[in-house]
């Protein structure tokens, strides 16, 4: 049924080559093709032009000359009240196929630069170069063959003295060595493994690094396991720098008027007197350090929590002294105005000993209830009799008032509002309500 219309499908095909089956079986229907949709669909399959196979060449390098790297993704994990995606910072020196394994919980620049720096060091060296898939944190803009790094990642490249070298696009065969290692950790690490934190789980990582992918035959030397081939290659590598490369996650963050930083869903503190301005954050995955102007402020161990609060105690409890300094030293500076005797008592009970602190508070309560006059005068009672204490100074005050037959005052706070202390109240007679026939 088909044979008729074979000119006609081909040369459709060829100038369409994606073209749905059942647009090209609605087309010859037209033309009076007899036959059912499926099986037309099946014909078209065997009839349609194929891109031809491409053919690889082997791949080869030279000792110490080249590693490639790449994330892989593991799923995601529930830390705390909050759901962390976990990747797998992968490196592998090409010659002799040693892996190096980092987990965190993002693809961030920060832990993109810090599992360079992890990997060289465990490597004991870094190769002349190292490929990268396009990846963000790598290259930064691509059009044709001009390539723009990520600045970072070239002042990493230029302390470890190697060459980033992306891969082609859709080539990934040019780092088929990385890839092939993050299919072999999905079944040969992954599968039914628990940690309890990511140092657990990084610790096992390196473990599996060394025992089992190390474990494996040489691909290219039979004779010799990857870690035999590792050894020999660790000789050509060029030698590590003297310093580390700061492999940071850096951030202006601002701070309120609570002495907190907010980063990455939680909040950490800092010195009570550096509220109110933009602070340096700087992160590893480890720590949490914040800078003013090159100065450390603080230092903490990060959560990959949800809204939870990293504190520093010193910096609460100095917090907490600076406030009772300051009420402290507003109300001795109300009392030295209003109740100049009062200068005498408190020094002298500072000599002895004495709470300050109490002892200030408690006299500005008998200022508020007693008033400004009559106190000064139990206090000044107070000093001669060198009882240097507010119990004193209160037994003085009632004391004098019995003698005066008055009863001890009530004291009544009202709100620090012109609205209220200024207010005025007309005074209403009183007397019509002692009157019988007052409804």
């Amino acid at each position: 049924m088909v044979d008729p219309y074979l000119p006609f499908i081909h040369e459709t095909l060829a100038a369409y080559p994606k073209l749905p089956a059942s647009r090209l079986h609605a087309m010859v229907a037209e033309r009076g093709y007899p036959g059912s949709a499926s099986h037309f669909r099946r014909l078209v399959a065997t009839l349609r032009p194929r891109k031809p196979a491409e053919a690889f060449l082997r791949l080869t390098t030279l000792s110490g000359e080249e590693a490639q790297v790449d994330w892989g993704s593991f799923g995601r994990r529930d830390v705390g009240r909050a759901t962390r995606r976990v990747s797998a910072f992968v490196m592998v020196l090409s010659w002799s196929r040693m892996p190096f394994v980092r987990f965190f919980y993002d693809q961030t620049l920060g832990s993109f630069l810090e599992g360079h720096v992890r990997a060289l060091a465990f490597f004991g060296g870094q190769p002349r170069r190292v490929l990268y898939d396009n990846l963000k944190t790598a290259v930064v803009e691509r059009r044709d063959d001009a390539i723009r790094f990520h600045p970072s990642l070239l002042a990493l490249a230029a302390h470890y003295r190697f060459e980033p070298r992306p891969v082609a696009v859709y080539r990934g065969n040019e780092k088929g060595r990385v890839e092939r290692t993050i299919r072999y950790m999905r079944t040969s690490f992954w599968p039914a493994r628990t940690w309890r934190d990511l140092d657990d789980l990084n610790a096992q990582a390196e473990q599996w690094c060394l025992r089992i992918a190390g474990s494996r035959a040489h691909r290219e030397e039979p004779e010799l396991t990857v870690a035999e081939a590792w050894a020999v290659e660790r000789d050509k590598l060029l030698a590590p720098p003297d310093d580390r490369f700061p492999a940071e996650r850096v951030e202006t963050v601002r701070v309120g008027k609570t002495p907190y930083a907010r980063f990455d869903l939680n909040d950490y503190t800092v010195p009570h007197d550096r509220v109110r301005r933009r602070l340096e954050l700087r992160a590893t995955s480890e720590r949490v350090r914040l800078f003013e102007a090159g100065e450390l402020l603080a230092e903490h161990v990060r959560s990959y929590d949800k809204g939870a609060r990293v504190e520093d105690p010193a910096h609460l409890e100095a917090l907490r002294a600076a406030k009772r300094q300051a009420r402290q030293a507003g109300g001795m500076d109300r009392l030295r105005h209003a109740v100049p005797a009062s200068v005498a008592l408190l020094e002298g009970a500072a000599r002895r000993g004495h709470n300050l602190g109490s002892a200030v508070a408690g006299l500005c309560r008998l200022l508020d209830t007693w008033g400004p006059e009559a106190v000064e005068s139990a206090v000044a009672t107070a000093v001669e009799a060198d009882t240097l204490h507010v119990a004193a100074v209160r037994q003085v005050l009632e004391q004098q008032a019995e003698a005066r037959q008055q009863p001890p005052p009530l004291a009544v706070r009202l709100p620090d509002d012109p609205r209220v202390r200024d207010l005025h109240v007309t005074p209403h007679a009183l007397g019509g309500y002692d009157l019988e026939d007052t409804p």
